[in-house]
């Protein structure tokens, strides 16, 4: 199971380029260039919330959740 970011499709959709997301997020060009690319483990719910508002979308069209199959979950 695998959790992707959408972050790309999204800012493409609405014409925004990495400098201006940063911009009104407040986060770091490197920090929404690693969300943009997947290369993250973790996101903060403030910087979930301000990429958000900042896009006018939900937390749904940012990420997506991916079933690879069972990785090791057993049922009870």
């Amino acid at each position: 199971m695998s959790i992707i970011l959408r972050l790309d499709r999204v800012m493409a959709d609405r014409k925004i380029s990495l400098n201006e997301l940063s911009e009104r997020v407040g986060v770091s060009n490197v920090n929404l260039s690693k969300l943009k690319t997947g290369k993250v483990s973790a996101i903060r719910f403030s910087t979930l919330n301000a990429i958000c508002s900042a896009l006018k979308c939900q937390p749904g069209d940012l990420l997506e959740f991916s079933d690879d199959g069972d990785e090791g979950f057993a049922e009870k």
